[in-house]
């Protein structure tokens, strides 16, 4: 009976190939034909590893923020918000993707479409900021 061999597994390489220039989004450029790097989308999306996850968008709500329904979105929980951050924010138990502003009289999680109320959090009302959005992550 043959001896079946076969090939080592192929290892693949950390990361993506980067092409050594970037590509115009104007007028043809000449195309380079090698690439620069290998690059790692974790070490471009994500700062702080132990306190990032990812999240599904489900809904219209904020596409005037870049947002849509289906996106993959790179949350960071170790990142205070800062006034117009793009949070997630659970009110009253319930999860929501909004905008953060601060106003005088209280916070304001605003949406980024037309015909979607925003959320004006009153005194008597629990709101639990889970996590800042640092990148929304799209099908073209």
């Amino acid at each position: 009976m043959p001896t079946l061999s076969f090939p080592p597994p192929c290892i693949p390489l950390p990361g993506f190939p980067v092409l050594a220039r970037p590509v115009p989004a104007g007028f043809p450029s000449p195309a380079a034909d090698y690439y620069e790097e290998r690059l790692s989308l974790d070490e471009h999306l994500i700062e702080h590893r132990e306190a990032t996850f990812f999240v599904r968008v489900q809904g219209h709500s904020m596409t005037g923020f870049g947002i849509h329904d289906g996106d993959l979105l790179v949350v960071d929980r170790a990142i205070d918000p800062a006034d117009r951050s793009v949070v997630i924010a659970v009110v009253d138990g319930a999860f929501t993707v909004k905008q953060l502003c601060r106003l005088s009289d209280g916070i304001l999680l605003r949406s980024g479409a037309k015909g979607y109320g925003d959320i004006l959090v009153s005194g008597d009302q629990e709101l639990t900021v889970w996590g800042v959005v640092r990148w929304s992550i799209h099908r073209v």
